[in-house]
């Protein structure tokens, strides 16, 4: 093969991948699309460009058409998220923690987290961004039924450990955490708090979810590509009137985490900040409708689906098991399931211990399927092709082609300034 080819062949796996995305159901919580106008702000001439520093305070020149988009971005955030401070540069939710980490806490101090084993994200854990910043790693007891800290547990645990820093949110993410009374105890012996909002910042920023940065956590990190729906990158964000406070922040982006932190991206963030707050209550609300739906929609259809007594979900998160601890069902039923179009992805349930092989559970999101106009009605159409393929059993070509034809119906994006093709170019 030719580099020639080989670029080529590039291509053709991205209009494939794209064609893939197109007719299917995506449904992995990570996951959202773009708006035409975001889409214009990141494919741009910014994509090679750099702006190392703050507005008006730059190390190079050529940065003032930049300044103007970044300065809006802050003014639009600080609104979004009802807070004093934003940080707009990050490239990703885990380059946002990794931030984070960097302003609150010193290598050799001790914090509180998530157990990846009970949701927590992989930035929590030894192995990610704790274990990158020199952290020593205390996790919460878990109360499985209500998948949420154990709260008397856990604030016996923050008094008894005294850490420096008691960090909340998780990646499997299915109702807000009970934070006030934890970080009551942890501001009781002198740790600040910080709350990983990556996957319901959405959520959040429309009044769907909880309110963090009012609920006693001092800073909030966060993606702009899941229930906010921008480009990859990430958010860091405090009500500290503390301007010290705020330039650690900063510094702990710039130069701490980020020397280019794409400011393509951080444009096209800044677009997704303008049409939030023009139509981001709706969406958040239609999301958390939508995961509501199908709870209950799947759990009719014969599936097992976790925290049935608290009504399935509160987030746009969704979580089935298909056998038992480390059976790897969940592996399985996920592969049928892309044979069949549909997009998902295993997971950990309370109980599994092996991440790659023996997942017992799927862990599924509404968010792109909101985003192209799906509604609660849809969500009893998604949960009968579910059932279709793993229960049923019937023909997986039948279902997938069935799949197909239904995807045909939703292809715009919503919730923007200007709707268009929810797949472009292909």
């Amino acid at each position: 093969m030719t580099s020639a080819d080989a670029a080529r062949r590039v291509l053709e796996a991205v209009n494939a991948s794209g064609r893939l995305y197109r007719d299917s159901l995506p449904m992995i919580a990570s996951e959202n699309i773009i708006s035409p106008m975001v889409a214009r702000a990141v494919n741009s001439d910014l994509h090679g460009r750099y702006a190392e520093g703050l507005p008006g305070k730059r190390y190079y020149q050529g940065c003032e058409d930049f300044d103007t988009i970044e300065s809006l971005g802050l003014e639009s955030a600080r609104r979004v998220f009802s807070c004093r401070f934003a940080n707009i540069q990050s490239t990703s939710g885990t380059v946002s923690n990794m931030a984070a980490l960097k302003a609150l806490a010193m290598p050799g101090d001790t914090i509180t987290a998530v157990s990846t084993a009970d949701g927590g994200h992989i930035s929590h854990a030894r192995m990610g961004a704790v274990g990158v910043r020199g952290l020593n790693l205390v996790t919460y007891p878990w109360d499985i039924d209500r998948m949420e800290p154990d709260i008397d547990a856990a604030c016996a645990l923050i008094r008894e450990t005294e850490p420096q820093l008691a960090l909340f949110g998780q990646s499997v993410f299915l109702f807000p955490t009970p934070l006030q009374e934890m970080a009551d105890a942890a501001h009781e012996v002198g740790a600040k708090v910080m709350y990983d909002g990556a996957h319901v910042l959405g959520l959040i920023a429309g009044g769907q979810f909880q309110d963090p940065l009012h609920e006693g956590a001092d800073v909030m990190t966060g993606s702009s590509h899941k229930t906010f729906p921008g480009p990859q990158g990430g958010f860091v964000l405090s009500d500290s009137d503390d301007e010290k406070f705020h330039k650690k922040l900063n510094s702990s982006i710039f130069p701490g985490t980020c020397s280019s932190y794409h400011l393509h991206h951080v444009a096209g963030k800044v677009v997704a900040l303008a049409e939030f707050e023009a139509f981001g209550s709706e969406y958040a609300r239609d999301i958390v409708t939508n995961a509501k739906s199908l709870g209950a929609a799947l759990a009719a259809e014969g599936f097992d689906v976790l925290a049935e007594e608290r009504g399935y979900t509160a987030s746009h998160q969704v979580l089935t098991r298909h056998g038992g601890p480390d059976s790897g069902a969940g592996r399985r039923a996920a592969a049928t399931l892309e044979d069949a179009g549909i997009i998902t992805n295993m997971n950990m349930l309370p109980g599994d211990t092996k991440a790659m092989s023996g997942p017992s559970g799927l862990r599924l999101g509404v968010p792109e399927l909101t985003r192209v106009g799906m509604g609660a009605d849809e969500m009893q159409d998604v949960a009968r092709f579910f059932a279709r393929a793993l229960i049923a059993e019937g023909e997986i070509t039948t279902v997938k082609r069935d799949v197909i034809e239904f995807k045909s119906r939703f292809q715009t994006v919503k919730y923007c300034f200007e709707e268009g093709p929810a797949y472009p170019g292909l």
